[in-house]
């Protein structure tokens, strides 16, 4: 089998058979950031084996194009065949035709994801530019309050980076409420999750077939929620921003790009700050979770070398 054939087939894999696994074991958040690393490494891979097989295809019809014998057990043996105008010109011209359709449809993706990702950025540092001249400074905070009843509190990136906190939210929070409230979006900010979900979201838009992007983009949404809360709730305890979590449920929803305390996964968030998991779960938890991402970092690389030690292999 050749580098290109492995590579693949081990992204098919990761891409079918990965996310089921990863929901199972990151959804209760008992290591959120373990498991938002876990979800980008297997994205990672992915991308990376259906860059690398790319690159192997090139190297192995370039290297064996006069020397079809030395190919001639795989299965390029008959594209090279065709290529070479072996089995007609109509058929060769098609191959050429399918080729070039390929590559014109990776360069349409590549140009969407990179419209997708301006796109994002425009807008929240639009609306972040808007918030400040709208809204008043909050009193000893970087935050911006807008005059409006729902309860939102939320963050945009921008230049500067925008913490908006409305008048409803306000009224309704106690002060060490509204201090985890403020904790929660800075870690967003700290973080960067912004770049995190700007990216997956992308990917999920340009492929939105691949359940491991499009999964992945919503469950790395909901862990970082969690990553938030555990940054907040170690200043202000589990109980203020739980309470803080519950005061604003049930309100309007985010603006678009916008990370907010109550912006996914409310009620398993709840829950978890309720009842947070045992020493044991989160022993277990971590461990498989760094097995899966060792795993998942080294399978391109591992799955590559099966090839290439192979005596028979001619690279």
């Amino acid at each position: 089998m050749s580098v290109a054939a492995c590579l693949l087939l081990y992204s098919l894999a990761v891409a079918v058979f990965g996310p089921r696994q990863l929901v199972r074991w990151t959804r209760a958040g008992v290591a959120p950031r373990l498991g938002v690393t876990a979800w980008l490494v297997a994205i990672g891979s992915v991308l990376a084996s259906w860059a690398a097989a790319a690159v192997f295809l090139v190297i192995e019809l370039v290297h064996d194009w006069n020397q079809p014998g030395r190919i001639i057990s795989t299965c390029f043996a008959a594209l090279q065949g065709v290529a070479t105008g072996g089995a007609g010109p109509v058929l060769q011209l098609g191959l050429f035709t399918l080729t070039a359709l390929a590559l014109a449809a990776a360069a349409v993706l590549a140009v969407r994801m990179g419209r997708s990702l301006v796109r994002a950025r425009s807008r929240t540092h639009d609306h972040a530019r808007m918030a400040r001249v709208v809204g008043r400074r909050m009193p000893g905070s970087d935050a911006v309050v807008l005059d409006a009843p729902e309860r939102l509190a939320y963050c945009v990136a921008g230049r500067p980076n925008t913490i908006v906190v409305t008048s409803g939210a306000l009224d309704a929070l106690d002060d060490h409420q509204l201090g985890a409230v403020l904790a929660h979006e800075r870690a967003h900010l700290a973080g960067r999750h912004h770049l995190l979900l700007a990216a997956t979201r992308g990917l999920a838009t340009v492929l939105p077939r691949v359940d491991l992007f499009t999964t992945g983009t919503a469950e790395i949404a909901r862990l970082l929620e969690m990553c938030a809360d555990d940054a907040a709730a170690r200043d202000h305890g589990s109980h203020t921003v739980l309470g803080a979590l519950l005061t604003l449920s049930g309100a309007a929803s985010l603006p678009t790009r916008a990370l907010g305390a109550t912006a996914v996964g409310v009620l398993a968030r709840a829950e978890r700050l309720a009842e947070p998991a045992s020493l044991r779960q989160r022993m277990r938890t971590r461990l498989f979770l760094t097995v899966m991402v060792t795993l998942l970092a080294a399978g391109p690389v591992l799955a590559a070398a099966t090839v290439l030690c192979d005596p028979s292999t001619p690279y």
